[in-house]
């Protein structure tokens, strides 16, 4: 047999009536692909009914916060607000800031797509849940029960590939709606009846491509090794992920979206557009389109908007320069003026028996410490609504000593939604001390 030969021949794939799958090329094996399997059923997951569901927004920024004029000198609750969270003043009882809380991850720009996950995508790999994220870990629970299990919101302009924040099991990174036009058409235009028809066809050409062809991939699962047999389960899990949007597009795709009460806005700039990013995530919210957001700052958020001429990265190297820290501390307080408005505004729509902040958690920070000195120490932190008792700032460690993971607000915040687990990425615990109004 020649080299070529056996080069083919490890070249696998799953077969069923009608359906092929290539797979990936597997050491264990050198013969070739497996017999077919009749096509079983597409499951699917039943929806989570609630009437007052919980909600959850995560908003990063991967450039950090000047470290003196974030964090309270003073932890309790009659602590001194700092410049930068002097905007904050109107929302103080609707928010925590925690300091003291990081991932334990070093790396610098490199690390801060752990900031949701606790895991850097490179140490992913054999974790039995990889580098997922607090925001797709809580849509694996939404199902069906809204049009989009989930927002990932962000610029694809800035450092290091554009928006890193969401991660899907299988480490996969989500791709972010980049424009406020965009994110306002996904919420509120629905697609003409003919482009519906022929999506609903496309949906209903072969059913679940992964349920056809489920026991050739069980007889070939046998084969494998150890290290084959994870390399197929990942591959698998993708395409399971792929099969589960294209059915909640299907089973969405006759409901027609909800009347927006605004204007289609126009794409400017993401500095000029962050007030609207945020009023369309509080009607996304509202109309229940979706129960779950992120939004990513810093990636084309170009300090020009605010008449300074030095890039807004390179400020964030200020190095104890005066000159570098003032327009820095000016973009960063526009951040936080827009984050206190929209907790004002959740804080302000009825839902229920409750205002919406009551029912949302959301979480504000960055996977970046101090961007001057490349760390990922100590992350900048607020949680603010989710029907906490809020007012106060928690300084970590504890006096029990010993550093205590960011992830453990994280576990904290997924059984508060309602994901029934005990862990979540480097976990040892929950957050003790976090009471509800």
């Amino acid at each position: 047999m020649t080299p070529s030969s056996r080069l083919v021949n490890r070249r696998h794939f799953l077969r069923a009536a009608g359906v092929t799958i290539a797979l990936p090329l597997f050491e264990s094996l050198n013969r070739p692909a497996l017999a077919t399997t009749p096509a079983l059923a597409t499951k699917t997951g039943s929806p989570i009914g609630s009437s007052r569901p919980r909600r959850l927004v995560a908003i990063g920024n991967m450039l950090g916060f000047y470290q003196p004029e974030f964090f309270p000198k003073s932890a309790g609750r009659d602590y001194d607000l700092p410049s930068l969270m002097q905007p904050m003043a109107p929302v103080r009882k609707e928010f925590t800031v925690f300091s003291g809380l990081d991932h334990g991850v070093k790396g610098g720009h490199f690390a801060i797509h752990s900031f949701l996950s606790g895991v850097r995508s490179m140490d992913a790999k054999g974790r039995p849940d990889g580098n997922i994220t607090l925001d797709q870990r809580a849509a694996e629970t939404v199902g069906g029960a809204t049009r989009f299990s989930s927002l990932t919101i962000g610029s694809e302009d800035g450092l290091h590939g554009g928006c890193m924040m969401s991660w899907t099991r299988s480490g996969t990174r989500v791709p972010p709606i980049p424009g406020v036009r965009e994110l306002f058409r996904q919420l509120f235009i629905t697609e003409r009846a003919d482009a519906v028809a022929r999506s609903n066809d496309r949906f209903n050409l072969h059913g679940s491509i992964l349920d056809a062809v489920n026991g050739d991939a069980k007889s070939l699962g046998r084969q494998l090794g150890a290290r084959d047999r994870e390399k197929l389960e990942e591959y698998l899990t993708s395409v399971r992920e792929v099969e589960q949007r294209m059915e909640l597009s299907r089973r969405w795709a006759r409901i027609p979206k909800p009347a927006p009460g605004m204007a289609e806005p126009e794409n400017t700039n993401f500095v000029s557009d962050l007030p609207t990013f945020y009023d369309l995530i509080a009607l996304a919210l509202q109309t229940d389109s979706t129960r779950i957001a992120t939004l990513e700052i810093a990636g084309g958020f170009n300090s020009s908007a605010f008449g300074i001429r030095k890039d807004y990265h390179a400020l964030s190297h200020h190095g104890q320069l005066q000159e570098n820290i003032g327009p820095l501390v000016k973009i960063e307080r526009y951040q936080m003026e827009q984050f206190a408005r929209f907790i004002a505004k959740l804080g302000s729509l009825q839902d229920g028996d409750a205002r919406l902040l009551d029912h949302t958690m959301v979480l504000f920070g960055s996977g970046m410490g101090n961007a001057n000195a490349h760390t990922n120490s100590n992350l900048p932190i607020i949680l603010a609504g989710g029907g906490y008792r809020h007012g106060e700032h928690r300084a970590y460690p504890s006096d029990r000593g010993g550093r205590v993971p960011l992830c453990n607000l994280y576990l904290s915040l997924l059984q508060r939604f309602g994901v029934e687990t005990d862990r979540f990425g480097t976990s040892n615990g929950t957050l003790p001390g976090l009471e509800t109004a």
